[in-house]
């Protein structure tokens, strides 16, 4: 009885923490829509552990608990993947973007910001950091 309400406050913990980053625009609505639905799909299951226990039978998995982790491995092992791919994905755009840059400054003949410190000031800077150590 008390993993039933642990498990359905915990469902509606994040049903409510989703709804509240949705709220403050801190979580893009393609991912709240996933954790949501999670929470949803964690509701009923956590008031009727039965369900899972009579899906398991269905599937010829020895218990409900059973079947409940090999999803959650599965599902994170899902996110897991699609969090890499759009990682890799802004990666590239990010490198593409560098490139367009340093093209676009050296059409324009402009120096790069590194590059319009005067010299007396980046001596100056190293004495300094000699002398620190």
């Amino acid at each position: 009885m008390k993993l039933t309400i642990v498990t359905g406050l915990t469902a509606l913990a994040v049903l409510a923490f989703m709804v509240e980053l949705l709220r403050r625009r801190q979580l893009q609505e393609k991912y709240a829509i996933l954790w949501l639905v999670v929470s949803v799909v964690m509701l009923p299951l956590a008031f009727f552990p039965f369900i899972t226990d009579r899906t398991a039978k269905l599937l010829g998995i020895a218990s409900g608990v059973s079947l409940v982790l090999f999803l959650g491995i599965v599902f994170l092992l899902l996110v897991t993947v699609h969090l890499s791919w759009e990682v890799s994905r802004l990666e590239e755009e990010t490198r593409t973007l560098a490139e367009d840059l340093a093209l676009l400054r050296s059409e324009l003949g402009r120096p790069r910001p590194q590059d319009e410190i005067p010299h007396e000031a980046v001596s100056a800077q190293e004495t300094a950091f000699d002398d620190q150590r």
